[in-house]
């Protein structure tokens, strides 16, 4: 059973890159009050679960690269972001993995999001990649990118789907530069 289980859970992982023609579906929400331009480190408080180990591992790599070529450093703990990645395993799975409540904004924080934050949130598909960044000094959202799509079994294209999600959810990354 739980092989089964780890099966679905890479099964959705490779969902979160897929598309049908086109690549990936990749939404983007951000507080317009966010400030990237001191940013200079970063931390990961959660990073996927499940599933493949190798799928896991792809896609902290192609995150870690992307953020490091616009010049983040990466940091065991305390960075001026926080990173959190995780793929949905459940249609309509709320997207916020470290809100523990209504009203709970980030992780750990209290108290209603921004207006027009990323911290409003709308439900995923089954397999949607989810990559939230928070304020290491305000525990509150700044951004998030989605990747959802279909499905694809070959593993080599699942890949090539992944790099195309990430590559689209950091391209015009950080905002506002």
């Amino acid at each position: 059973m739980i092989r089964r289980t780890a099966a679905l859970a890479v099964a959705l992982l490779l969902t979160a890159c897929a598309g049908m023609g086109q690549g990936p579906t990749v939404k983007f929400a951000r507080d317009p009050g966010a400030d990237f331009s001191a940013v200079r480190s970063y931390s990961w408080i959660g990073k996927p679960e499940g599933g493949s180990p190798l799928m896991q591992q792809r896609i902290v790599d192609g995150i870690d690269s992307r953020l490091q070529a616009r010049g983040w450093r990466m940091v065991p703990a305390n960075g001026d972001v926080r990173v959190d990645a995780h793929v949905s395993t459940r249609d309509k799975e709320d997207a916020d993995s470290h809100a523990t409540a209504v009203g709970m904004v980030g992780w750990g924080g209290f108290g209603p999001a921004p207006p027009n934050s990323p911290a409003a949130r709308d439900p995923l598909e089954v397999g949607t990649l989810v990559v939230d960044i928070y304020s290491g000094a305000t525990r509150r959202p700044m951004w998030r990118a989605t990747a959802s799509g279909t499905v694809n079994d070959d593993p080599a294209r699942m890949n090539a789907l992944l790099q195309a999600a990430l590559d689209k959810m950091f391209a015009g990354f950080p905002p506002g530069k």
